[in-house]
């Protein structure tokens, strides 16, 4: 219909439907009313209607940005089985260890990789707003040992549609916690 998928249609009815709805809805209630008070009215409701877009768009996203937080309250975060020490110069400036631990199936793993990272997404709700559940595996080679994980949910989108980029929600957010690898890498002799 028109080469047009949903979200441009969506488009064009936030950015051009509902503005001329709001100018006609108060154009007829401006032009009938004989008073102040029913002036004032008739420009409430034209804002109400303009703004009504984007009362949804926030309203469906704080749902969905609920959920994530259920469902991260279940069973997010990260958990350790077993830490490893590692000598002090196998860590960067900030704390962080400083080599790379491959993640599969994206990359190929190598002879010498001693650690990898295990990555599944499960898409819960596809769309627009789509909800995400991230989790992390690192697993030792050596004896394919489970040495800890970690879980986080996402939303994405739900945004009124628009050349902006679309917002997003993320539990546990990963700024305020300690990243799964940091978790089980810590300083110390090595083992």
């Amino acid at each position: 219909m028109l080469g047009l998928n949903y979200m441009a249609w969506l488009g064009l009815l936030v950015w051009v439907g509902v503005p001329l709805l709001a100018v006609l809805a108060t154009t007829l209630l401006w032009r009938r009313s004989r008073s102040g008070l029913k002036k004032a009215l008739a420009l409430v409701v034209g804002f109400a209607i303009l703004s009504a877009p984007a009362l949804v768009s926030n309203g469906v996203k704080a749902h969905y940005d609920r959920q994530v937080r259920e469902l991260c309250a279940k069973d997010g975060g990260v958990k350790v089985y077993e830490t490893v020490r590692l000598s002090a110069e196998r860590f960067n400036q900030w704390g962080q260890p400083n080599f790379n631990i491959p993640v599969t199936p994206f990359i190929k793993l190598k002879a010498t990789d001693k650690y990898y990272l295990e990555w599944k997404i499960t898409n819960l709700k596809l769309g627009n707003p789509k909800l995400e559940r991230s989790h992390f595996r690192l697993i030792r080679r050596s004896d394919n040992k489970l040495l800890g994980e970690s879980v986080s949910y996402s939303r994405g989108g739900g945004d009124l549609p628009g050349p902006w980029h679309g917002s997003s929600f993320i539990c546990p957010e990963p700024t305020k916690h300690q990243s799964l690898e940091s978790s089980i890498f810590i300083k110390g002799d090595k083992q």
